[in-house]
């Protein structure tokens, strides 16, 4: 398995399921994840594995569609953000599955890279967008929307626990067996 994470959205960029290794994947996906992005090439951080460090993704260096940086080589942190995907990707959905194919691996990748991108709000942006609303532009508003969302949800359950009390008070009163009246002394 190959994926490409940009990031500052968290958006999954491409990737592939193989049935066996083939280090020229990475190349083939470092170019689907860099078309349209201009210049300067986009800097990507990778580990030292041959699939980063082969004749075909030193290619794409030389040619000025990427900027390979290798974690913990030339930068004193990792290439984390990826390694935290493929950790989630794994535990929260593969090894929940029967895993008896490769086309059985791909079509549970697709699923999950599609709802990653569009359905699941991140924890590292302000409102919780998705990775395509902050990767499209279309997550500002999310912010506010939460807040609004929260103030309603609140006034609602103010509004449904008042009237719940109130319910209670008025049925002990009507079970009270005699009144109590106030006496007038003039």
């Amino acid at each position: 398995m190959h994926a490409i994470i940009d990031s500052f959205t968290r958006r999954i960029l491409a990737w592939r399921v193989e049935g066996s290794f083939d280090s020229g994947v990475t190349a083939v996906l470092l170019e689907e994840a860099a078309k349209g992005l201009g210049k300067p090439p986009p800097n990507v951080f990778m580990d030292s594995g041959v699939e980063n460090t082969n004749s075909t993704v030193t290619a794409l260096v030389e040619k000025g569609t990427i900027a390979r940086v290798l974690a913990q080589v030339e930068v004193v942190f990792s290439n984390s953000m990826i390694e935290s995907w493929w950790r989630l990707l794994k535990h929260q959905w593969l090894y929940l599955s029967t895993l008896d194919s490769v086309e059985t691996v791909r079509k549970l990748v697709e699923f999950y890279v599609e709802q990653h991108n569009t359905h699941i709000p991140h924890s590292a942006f302000k409102g919780w967008q998705k990775p395509d609303e902050m990767y499209f532009g279309k997550g500002e508003e999310v912010p506010e929307q939460l807040i609004a969302a929260r103030l309603r949800a609140k006034q609602t359950r103010r509004k449904a626990n008042l009237a719940v009390r109130y319910a209670a008070c008025e049925t002990e009163q009507s079970n009270v067996p005699f009144k109590v009246t106030q006496a007038n002394s003039s």
